[in-house]
C-alpha cells in the first residue's frame, strides 16, 4: 500500500509516518516507481506505536516494542528490551502517584484552612458591630 493509504487506516497522516521512517521506527522499502510502500506488518507497527503512545510513552520508547514486532514476534511486548521499558515506565507512573498524592493532601489542607477561615469571618459578620463582609478580588470592597 502507498503512503496516503497506510496513513488513513492508522488514522495518522503521511507526515508522521515520514518522521517515523527517519527515525527508523518504520521501513523505508520503495517499489520499482520510487514510491514508499508498506504492508500489513507496518501497519501492525504503527497501531503498537500509537496505542503506546496513548499510554504516555515517548515515541524513543515504543523502538523496543517496535523492534521486537520485526524480529517476528506475534506481540510487540514480548521481548525483554519491551517489559524493561514496561517496568520503566511503571516506576515513572508510581512516583507521578506519590507526587499527585502530596499534592492533593496539600491542596487538601489548604481547602480545610480556607474554610475555616471563611467560616470565622461568616460567624464574625453575624455578631453586631462584627467586621463587613468584603470582596477580596481585586482588592475593592463591596
Amino acid at each position: 500500500m502507498r503512503i496516503g493509504e497506510l496513513a488513513a487506516r492508522a488514522g495518522t497522516t503521511t507526515r508522521t509516518l515520514r518522521y517515523y521512517e527517519a527515525r527508523g521506527l518504520l521501513p523505508a522499502r520503495r517499489d520499482e516507481h520510487g514510491h514508499r510502500s508498506y504492508d500489513e506488518d507496518d501497519l501492525r507497527l504503527l497501531e503498537q506505536i500509537r496505542t503506546l503512545q496513548d499510554f504516555g510513552f515517548e515515541l524513543e520508547e515504543t523502538r523496543p516494542f517496535v523492534e521486537c514486532l520485526r524480529a517476528g514476534h506475534p506481540e510487540g511486548d514480548s521481548c525483554p528490551a519491551s517489559v524493561a521499558v514496561y517496568r520503566r515506565k511503571l516506576a515513572e507512573l508510581d512516583a507521578l502517584i506519590g507526587e499527585l498524592s502530596g499534592v492533593r493532601a496539600t491542596v487538601a489542607a489548604q481547602l480545610g484552612r480556607a474554610e475555616r477561615a471563611l467560616g470565622e469571618l461568616a460567624a464574625e459578620a453575624l455578631v453586631p458591630g462584627g467586621p463587613e463582609p468584603r470582596c477580596e478580588l481585586g482588592g475593592q470592597e463591596k
